[in-house]
């Protein structure tokens, strides 16, 4: 008898149409590191829904491997060109910044136009400018260059991550991306040019509350806190329902976070709030974990869904501790609120979703960026996947020794 998979239908399903929208823009290796599936798996799955081998598309996938590795490279090239630290950044007490240097370049550049004709000792006397500051700036001429060089070279790379990830990222994540390839860039450099170019990441907008409670419920104790800290994987969980609107009706969205890594271990779409739809979400995120979660908090609101018999003995049968905030309070579960705004921000904003399979794809699609590949500030902008690899591999060394 074959080993059930620990994939569910539904991700299975979702994992094929991200591999179909890619049309050919991806391979399967790509789409499978976002979905932390193994590409043959992958593969798999996609053969099996065509009802045949995977060959369709197979030169494409060659072309999109080609096409991203001649990117890589030309990327890191960039980072070994006049990226060394403080690179093109003015030195500590310099002129560059001084009030009035803008009007001393343009008195420069008016001694250099009418030179031939007035002579230089004239034009400054009559500007009341010294020719020694006049010469210093003809000497600097090459170094400006080069610096207006490399300013450019680095609004090129910014623009570059800002579209890679949707408009989405602001400052503080397009700086730990451009370290991430290698640059040593000051922050309030990325945030000058930026501004000065108006590259401008997504703000937050108003939410609508969504938390229908039970007042009748049987009680369950707040055993976070607001503390949404943890020193561990699997230590503390936390969970949410959100919606998104699909032309006149309604696409409800359920999760399950790991508090220590921020990542999404589970998840579950449908077009309705039953609790069916939160108990989908949590059987993934056991499926995720290998089925050994016994101990593991699990932190909600007070809505219906969580409080219902049914999500209470899915909880005991895997030895999982309920938890739970007070009614009304957001606070109480303010790192899924968080998430949820993180989430509508980057897919939601100005967007209207007419048919479920494209709202379906369009947040499924973020939810595996955002585990593979999106910089959490909390993890010291770390992707939540390159943090959970970093912390096994920290409690293997501890381990070891």
């Amino acid at each position: 008898m074959a080993r059930p998979s620990k994939y569910s239908a539904e991700f299975r399903s979702d994992a094929i149409t991200l591999w179909r929208a890619s049309a050919g823009r991806r391979t399967f290796r790509n789409v499978a590191a976002d979905l932390n599936v193994n590409p043959e798996t992958l593969r798999t799955w996609v053969r099996d829904a065509d009802g045949g081998p995977a060959t369709v598309g197979a030169p494409q996938d060659t072309e999109a491997e080609l096409a991203r590795l001649r990117a890589e490279n030309t990327r890191l090239v960039k980072a070994e060109k006049g990226m060394a630290a403080r690179a093109g950044d003015p030195a500590t007490g310099s002129r560059l910044f001084r009030p009035g240097d803008e009007v001393k370049t343009a008195a420069w550049d008016f001694v250099s136009a009418h030179a031939g004709i007035f002579g230089i000792k004239r034009i400054c006397r009559a500007l009341e400018v010294s020719r020694s500051g006049y010469y210093r700036w003809i000497a600097g001429a090459e170094v400006r260059a080069a610096r207006q060089a490399d300013e450019e070279a680095l609004v090129a790379e910014i623009r570059d991550i800002h579209a890679e990830h949707h408009g989405n990222y602001g400052a503080l994540r397009v700086h730990a991306e451009l370290r991430g390839f290698g640059h040593t860039v000051n922050r309030k450099r990325v945030a000058r040019l930026m501004r000065k170019h108006q590259i401008v990441g997504r703000h937050l907008r108003k939410k609508r509350r969504t938390t229908v409670p039970d007042r009748l419920a049987p009680p369950v104790p707040d055993l976070v806190q607001r503390d949404f800290t943890a020193g561990t994987l699997d230590e503390k969980w936390c969970g949410d329902i959100t919606y998104v609107q699909v032309g006149g009706t309604w696409l409800y969205l359920a999760c399950v976070i790991d508090i220590c890594s921020r990542r999404v271990l589970g998840w579950s779409m449908a077009p309705h709030m039953r609790a069916e739809l939160v108990i989908d979400a949590l059987q993934a995120a056991v499926a995720a974990r290998g089925g050994d979660v016994a101990g593991v908090i699990f932190h909600a609101d007070r809505g219906s869904q969580y409080t219902s018999a049914a999500f209470a003995r899915v909880c005991d049968r895997y030895g999982i501790r309920r938890s739970m905030g007070r009614v009304g309070s957001s606070y109480d579960n303010a790192l899924a609120e968080s998430f949820w705004q993180g989430l509508k921000r980057e897919t939601m904003q100005e967007k209207l979703f007419s048919t479920f399979r494209q709202a379906r794809l369009e947040i499924f699609q973020w939810l595996t960026y955002y585990n593979a590949r999106r910089r959490h500030s909390a993890l010291d902008y770390l992707s939540p996947m390159e943090f959970e690899q970093l912390h096994h591999k920290t409690v293997r060394l501890s381990l070891a020794a």
